[in-house]
């Protein structure tokens, strides 16, 4: 059975605190462009066409010594003239920002401590082995959404040693023998499909109304160009 406790009068910061830990999956809900673009993109797995809440991933790692919470994920990072792309560790302030991300969730599988150790430790291997984040599976899965016959299949732009967010959280925990979305392809795995994983969970959720002013400001632009 799977619980959703949505909670209200709470910044991100004070969320996360409160519900983060070791071998949970973080998901949030950006308003910047390409956000909402995933974000549309996944209505496709709604029978209503309703557009996703969610457009990233990533699994968190607990608090480490420097007092932080920590987590695994795979995205472009951009800072000045330093570019990450691919698996990486990262400070779970990063989503603190409401404005950036209106909506975000924590998912407790209620795994075990072995089962925990074993997602950290693949997660870990990934980011040491440097792999990377891949725009074009992201596309391959895009696509696929439109056409749900195709998801249990091999995603047709899959490449060696990458994966992007979601993909990244599903291969995480079949390291641990713990399925999240069975009958789909790894690389088809999108946000929206592990937030109605059938795996028992329990949801902790901070919905807001989505800022959009950013992205009908841009949309604006392009059209008087």
């Amino acid at each position: 059975m799977n619980d959703v406790i949505e909670l209200t009068g709470l910044s991100n910061e004070e969320f996360f605190a409160r519900h983060a830990g070791a071998g949970r999956v973080g998901l949030v809900g950006g308003t910047a462009l390409i956000d909402r673009a995933i974000c549309r993109a996944q209505r496709h797995v709604s029978d209503g066409k309703a557009w996703s809440y969610w457009s990233h991933a990533f699994l968190m790692q607990g608090p480490r010594h420097d007092g932080h919470h920590w987590v695994i994920e795979s995205d472009l990072d951009i800072h000045r003239k330093h570019i990450r792309l691919g698996v990486q560790e990262n400070r779970m302030n990063k989503y603190h920002d409401e404005e950036l991300y209106s909506t975000v969730a924590v998912l407790d599988f209620g795994l075990t401590a072995e089962q925990t150790a074993a997602i950290l430790t693949e997660g870990l291997n990934l980011v040491a082995d440097r792999t990377r984040y891949s725009l074009r599976e992201l596309l391959g899965a895009m696509v696929a959404m439109k056409n749900q016959t195709m998801r249990g299949r091999t995603n047709v732009l899959s490449r060696e040693k990458s994966l992007f967010c979601s993909a990244l959280v599903r291969h995480l925990f079949r390291s641990a023998e713990v399925d999240l979305t069975p009958g789909l392809d790894v690389k088809q795995t999108a946000p929206e499909d592990l937030a109605r994983s059938v795996v028992p969970h329990t949801t902790y959720l901070l919905k807001r109304e989505v800022a959009t002013s950013r992205f009908k400001t841009l949309k604006e632009k392009l059209r008087t160009r």
